[in-house]
């Protein structure tokens, strides 16, 4: 079995809809998220994903951003 793709994607959201925005993140895609957290700094939230392919990860991460308040994303994958 193929070893899971991992991501983190970065996300800036409107003043106010951090939790919100998570708390929708976690209930759309939370089989595939495996941390989540509200940051301080240049990003408002940091999501680590994985899935089983580029496809997969495509398909969740342009979810998230059509989330009402999501502002930005940056996806990093790993290696």
């Amino acid at each position: 079995m193929a070893e899971a793709i991992v991501a983190y994607v970065l996300i800036n959201v409107d003043v106010g809809k951090e939790k919100e925005v998570l708390e929708e993140i976690l209930k759309r895609y939370g089989r595939n998220v495996t941390e989540a957290r509200v940051t301080y700094g240049d990003f408002d939230l940091i999501v680590r994903l994985e899935a089983g392919n580029m496809r997969l990860l495509d398909k969740i991460v342009t979810g998230i951003r059509s989330i009402p308040g999501v502002l930005r994303t940056t996806t990093l994958i790993a290696s």
